[in-house]
């Protein structure tokens, strides 16, 4: 078997690894170090699909071990994130479970993903890496908006808002895929705005700005929906 066969399943070992080790620095307190072992997964979780095209070697063993990488890297982990922030929050330690709903609903997901044929060119429920970026860049937009520090210290809104995105996850919701068919503003109009937006929010806000792009990333997919829809 040619080396080049092997590349990306090693990208995606690369995810996996990521999202081992993310988890281990979030159980020895560092849960906000999490949110960089995510980004570095996202990375190659994007550099082992495009391999895959690039040198024509997809097949049903990348597909799988792609599913499980993502389930530890954008399900687990971001669990591990929520369960550590909340407990940090409330003496009540079993309430930081209910937040587990994260890896369970990324799990429903990925497999809905594998099984589904409708998402080649937009997805049909909010990505696993959409949403563990959300929660795993999370404590950066707390730390720079004091003034939602009542929010973000209570545990029931970290708690409701996992529940949220769980669904998100799982959802009958058409959402924005950049994948362009050509590079037509009329036809790419929301998915350059998604581009542009979260570009100023990222160079202005950093790490605190992801949040706010995956935000936006749903109301838009939703407007797009409204506008295009039948």
């Amino acid at each position: 078997m040619k080396i080049k066969s092997h590349i990306p399943n090693i990208l995606t070992l690369g995810n996996l690894l990521s999202g081992v080790i993310g988890c281990i620095w979030v159980i020895e307190g560092n849960y906000q170090a999490g949110a960089y072992f995510i980004l570095l997964a996202a990375l190659l979780d994007f550099f082992d699909g495009f391999a895959a095209r690039l040198l024509k070697v997809t097949g049903e063993l990348g597909k799988q071990l792609d599913s499980l990488a993502d389930l530890v890297s954008f399900g687990v982990l971001p669990g591990f994130i929520l369960v550590s922030w909340i407990q940090n929050l409330t003496s009540t330690e079993w309430l930081a479970y209910l937040a587990l709903t994260i890896p369970l609903f990324s799990a429903l997901r990925l497999a809905k993903f594998n099984i589904d044929e409708r998402q080649s060119d937009r997805f049909i429920g909010l990505p696993t890496p959409a949403n563990a970026l959300f929660f795993s860049t999370l404590p950066f937009l707390s730390s720079q908006l004091a003034q939602l520090d009542f929010l973000f210290a209570n545990p029931w809104f970290l708690i409701v808002l996992a529940w949220i995105f769980s669904l998100l996850l799982v959802a009958e919701l058409p959402l924005i895929a950049l994948k362009f068919k050509n590079f037509s503003a009329r036809d790419n109009v929301f998915r350059y705005m998604l581009i542009g937006s979260g570009a100023i929010l990222l160079l202005t806000m950093g790490l605190a700005g992801v949040p706010l792009v995956i935000l936006f990333y749903l109301v838009l997919s939703v407007i797009e929906n409204s506008v295009f829809s039948p």
